[in-house]
């Protein structure tokens, strides 16, 4: 059974960079679109980036477009986020998914806590 596991958070500045990955063990989410959520405190989980299978084409959330990156190497079944210009209301615990065939966000990971200070 395919399971995601985030990794790469971590506590930082304001303006300072963090690399986030998810990698997909016990199986392959090379066919899959996979994305990247977040969820504040006391807020609703917020959409951050997806990419597609092939990595041909991503989408943002309006609060990151233009800070962050998504990416993916297939061959090493990961997928990335590069958070530059990190602001304190990126604070957060940030969460990957996987679609499954029915275009839903059928596969999450436990998350990795992401902390910007002023």
């Amino acid at each position: 059974q395919v399971q995601l596991v985030e990794s790469g958070g971590g506590l930082v500045q304001t303006g300072d960079s963090l690399r986030l990955a998810c990698a997909a063990s016990g199986g392959t989410f090379s066919r899959y679109v996979v994305g990247w959520y977040r969820q504040a405190p006391g807020k609703e989980r917020e959409f951050v980036a997806a990419i597609s299978w092939n990595g041909a084409n991503s989408n943002y959330g309006d609060s990151v477009k233009g800070r962050f990156t998504i990416s993916r190497d297939n061959d090493k079944n990961t997928v990335y986020l590069q958070m530059n210009s990190l602001k304190p209301e990126d604070t957060g615990v940030y969460y990957c998914a996987q679609e499954d065939a029915l275009g839903t966000w059928g596969l999450w990971g436990q998350g990795t806590q992401v902390t910007v200070t002023a």
